[in-house]
């Protein structure tokens, strides 16, 4: 029988049309918990662009979780692996102390990547997925859903803490885009 991780790999696996994805272990630094896998996927959806999962983030508990945990996904225009691995750093350091609920916003403390001002994340709907695809993935025990992380710089961040992340999606910008200048 497959574990829970090979599980919610083959789920990722449906949701991308690319070859198999590396993974990279972000080493836990939490007694009882497993690594974080950062999955990434290079030319996803398309050539150029870059998408990301996380697998590991479930495994902790946190009291708003209820029945489902969070994993994380992000897709960008980019081929820097650095997008993939930053929500992998984020899901180890934070895991049982962010919800990782839609609105939240995560300071990254400094430049995502070296392509980009960026310096933080805001966590919604994944981006490119149908609600199907993302919502009570069936992995054995809790199931998961995933949650997108887009790249923000911080004006936008503290737009989104002032205003709501509904807000910040009904401006205009590209949600791909790492290069982008700030929208607020």
């Amino acid at each position: 029988m497959p574990s829970r991780a090979e599980r919610y790999l083959a789920h990722l696996d449906t949701l991308t049309g690319s070859a198999a994805p590396r993974l990279q272990p972000i080493p836990s630094t939490q007694p009882g918990l497993d690594d974080v896998i950062a999955v990434v996927y290079a030319d996803e959806p398309e050539p150029r662009y870059l998408t990301g999962a996380t697998y590991g983030l479930s495994l902790a508990d946190h009291p708003d979780w209820h029945g489902v945990r969070p994993e994380l996904w992000i897709s960008v225009r980019s081929d820097d692996p650095v997008w993939a691995l930053a929500i992998g750093y984020l899901a180890e350091q934070l895991r049982g102390t962010c919800p990782f609920v839609y609105g939240d916003t995560i300071d990254f403390g400094q430049p995502i990547a070296p392509e980009s001002s960026m310096t933080a994340f805001a966590v919604s709907a994944p981006a490119g997925l149908d609600a199907h695809q993302y919502t009570l993935i069936d992995v054995g025990g809790a199931p998961i859903s995933i949650a997108g992380c887009y790249p923000v710089h911080d004006t936008e961040r503290k737009y989104i803490r002032e205003h709501g992340i509904d807000s910040f999606w009904q401006l205009d910008w590209d949600l791909y885009d790492v290069r982008r200048p700030p929208v607020v």
